[in-house]
Parts: C-alpha cells; structure tokens; sequence
C-alpha cells in the first residue's frame, strides 16, 4: 500500500506526466498540419497557398458512390496540371462534387465543384499548357479545355485509348493504378445532357447551382464524395 500512496508511488507521476505531455505534443502537431489549409482559401485564389509545387510523384484517392479508384499524377509528364491538381485536392475542390459528363466508350469527366460559390470564382481560373509528354491511353487523366491556355479545374479520365486528343494538346499528367473498373461502373445514362464538355456551352446551371441543379434534374449522377493525398 506503501508503494502506491507513498513517495515510492509518486516516482511514476513524472513519467505519466511526460507521456501526458508527449500526447499533448502530438495532438498539437496533428491540428498544426490540419490547420495547414487557410480558411476559404478555395475562395482565395490568389492565395500562397496555389504555389505549393506538387511532388514528383504522388498519389490521389477518390471515393465515389461507385467504390474508390486512385490515380497516380507524375509531375513531370504535365508539371503545371499537377500542381494544380495537388493544390486543389489537398483544399478540397474535388470534395462532395459529380461525375457530370460520362460518355460510354470515350471519357469520363468531372471537377466542377458543388459550391456554385466556389464553382464561379474557379470558372475562369485558367492555366498555361503544358507540351504533350504522355499520350492518351484508357486510364489516363487530363484537364479539359477549348482551346489553348483554357484549363482549369475539369478533368477527363480516358475510358477508351484516344490517342487522337494527343495532336488536340490535351496533356495527360497521371493514370488511374486502381480501381478502373470503378470508373468503367460511373452512371453514364445522360451522356452530355446534364451538361456536356466545355465547349458544349451547356455547363451554366452546374456553376450556378451547383449539386442543387444536379441532384434535382440528374439524380443519377456518380458522386464523388472525397479526393485525398495518399
């Protein structure tokens, strides 16, 4: 009884006390790395943030109603598209958004976020091309376009080989490494009516509205519910 009540006792409290205090450290570390992404800053974008160079290689695991698939983006077959592909998942652009133009037998495309708010101040947010390195194989992912220096946030992922849009300057920055037949399951029942590409003109109620206008008019759509950084 001595031993747990007395001074022999008491030595352990300095020790409990010490993994109280490195517990403590590391909960700090882990809110100090969460609070990395500034507030709004999807509504920032000219934010520091934006400059943040991606790795050489990283990967990016999307969750959809469908199941998960991971695409793998290498920097150095499109430097440009996957900074900002790094940037705007690790803000959460991607999140709780939908596969909005699946054409079976050609692409899938998304990444248009269902924040009309958010959707609007990246709309005209364009980036320079980057030269064509890669070409565009089933499970390759490229931004979409209209023209040159157009990309923004859409993306494609390739469902077929179309190694026709290498000549057109669109620029795969990465492939799916999991998960294609994921991709192969997104709802593709409205082909370009719940908005089409973007040279289809067709996208305004998507910026709009958001997943409001999807949801009520296409309630079929594949969700993507959380991109994340592995």
């Amino acid at each position: 009884m001595d031993s747990l009540l007395g001074l022999p006792g008491m030595r352990v409290l300095p020790s409990l006390m010490m993994v109280l205090l490195a517990l403590s450290l590391l909960d700090w570390a882990g809110g100090a790395k969460l609070s990395s992404v500034p507030a709004d800053v999807l509504l920032r974008p000219a934010d520091e943030f934006w400059n943040e160079p991606a790795p050489e290689r990283f990967r990016v695991r999307f969750e959809t109603t469908e199941g998960d698939f991971v695409v793998e983006a290498h920097r150095e077959w499109a430097p440009l598209g996957a900074d900002r592909l790094y940037n705007l998942v690790r803000a959460g652009f991607y999140d709780d958004s939908r596969f909005f133009r699946i054409r079976a037998g050609y692409i899938a495309q998304f990444g248009i976020a269902g924040d009309p708010e958010v959707a609007t101040v990246w709309r005209e947010r364009a980036f320079d091309d980057d030269t064509v390195r890669e070409t565009n194989t089933r499970g390759r992912i490229a931004y979409a376009m209209t023209g040159p220096d157009t990309r923004t946030t859409q993306l494609y992922i390739n469902l077929v080989d179309n190694t026709h849009l290498d000549a057109q300057g669109f620029a795969p920055l990465g492939e799916v490494v999991e998960g294609m037949e994921v991709v192969d399951r997104l709802y593709a029942g409205y082909d370009e009516g719940a908005g089409g590409g973007m040279r289809g003109g067709k996208q305004g109620k998507i910026f709009s509205e958001g997943n409001a206008h999807l949801d009520r008019e296409f309630p079929n759509l594949s969700k993507l519910e959380k991109a994340v950084i592995e």
